[in-house]
């Protein structure tokens, strides 16, 4: 039902008016425990089209009018024939456009806000084979933590690729598992109100803990390390505006809330003050539940040649170019 109603355009109604259009009909379940079910495999394959950052023509719009959306409609379909026809088959399909006209909506105008003098001084550390600007690759410290196959990072992994792009959650009394597809990442998360961890202690992908408001699961994740390697952005996420950093005094909110059978409200705060001018940005899109969406295995590392092969290459450059 959901995704008829995005093929609709039910998305432009609003994510509040898409989500009350369940209401009526639908009680949220509830685990064993008694705490809200939100199990299940939630891809977020339909928000392939819909770019990270906001295209400057749209102002602070939203939402595609029926023209605009016709033409996404349209782009969808030649996108997901071309790449269903090609040698990865199974690759993800959108399978749907969307009337969103960014990921991204505040700021209003669905911008990535600009960069403090320290995160500019930041970014120019950047290395990452998705650096369009990047040309020497000598050492593995000229690749990104995701050209290392260790991870994403956050707030990346939330947020779309044109493949991979399966989520699916796990809940046991006190937990709940988000495990993601691309990288093979698993992010546990505590809702028992257990402690956060010393301060001193960081990771790839923060520490998270999370608790319920009602029926909305809110998770807080602090503690994260080398936003160098990962940071906030990534070539690899549809309209991004290319490698941000992020600082060690990341952290993000998230908010899902189950709104029907097969729907999900999502929404996402990142709060950087030593990075970001504006200090933060939210994130909102709506998840479709979809338990037959398949789940490879992401095993990176089995014949991964793209490190060895672009230091080869740049270091066989330079040395003709010395010639």
């Amino acid at each position: 039902m959901m995704k008829q109603i995005l093929a609709l355009g039910g998305i432009g109604l609003s994510l509040a008016l898409l989500s009350s259009a369940h209401a009526a009909e639908w009680t949220q379940p509830l685990t064993s425990w008694g705490e809200p079910d939100i199990q299940g495999t939630w891809p977020i394959n339909h928000l392939i089209g819909v770019p990270m950052q906001r295209d400057p023509k749209f102002g602070e719009r939203l939402f595609l009018n029926d023209e605009e959306f016709a033409e996404e409609q349209a782009s969808i379909q030649a996108r997901d024939e071309r790449f269903q026809s090609g040698p990865i088959p199974q690759a993800d399909a959108a399978g749907i456009a969307m009337r969103q006209t960014s990921l991204i909506v505040e700021p209003a105008d669905g911008r990535f806000p600009e960069l403090t003098a320290n995160g500019k001084a930041m970014q120019a550390r950047m290395r990452s084979s998705y650096d369009p600007k990047q040309t020497v690759f000598d050492t593995i410290g000229d690749f990104s933590a995701w050209d290392r196959c260790i991870t994403r990072g956050m707030p990346v992994s939330m947020l779309p690729r044109n493949y991979n792009n399966g989520i699916r959650f796990f809940q046991s009394p006190g937990y709940v598992v988000i495990s993601l597809e691309m990288a093979h990442e698993a992010r546990v998360i505590p809702t028992n109100g257990a402690p956060p961890l010393d301060s001193d202690i960081r990771q790839w992908m923060g520490e998270s803990r999370g608790h319920w408001e009602g029926n909305t699961l809110v998770v807080e994740t602090i503690n994260f390390a080398h936003g160098l390697d990962t940071g906030m952005t990534s070539g690899g996420v549809p309209g991004a505006p290319g490698p941000q950093p992020s600082s060690d005094d990341l952290r993000i909110i998230e908010r899902f809330t189950r709104t029907g059978s097969d729907a999900m409200d999502f929404e996402m705060i990142v709060e950087d003050p030593a990075v970001l001018a504006s200090g933060s940005f939210k994130v909102q899109y709506p998840m479709v539940l979809d338990n037959d969406y398949k789940m490879y295995e992401y095993a990176c590392h089995e014949g991964n040649t793209a490190v060895r092969n672009y230091i080869e290459t740049s270091r066989f450059e330079r040395a003709q170019a010395g010639q």
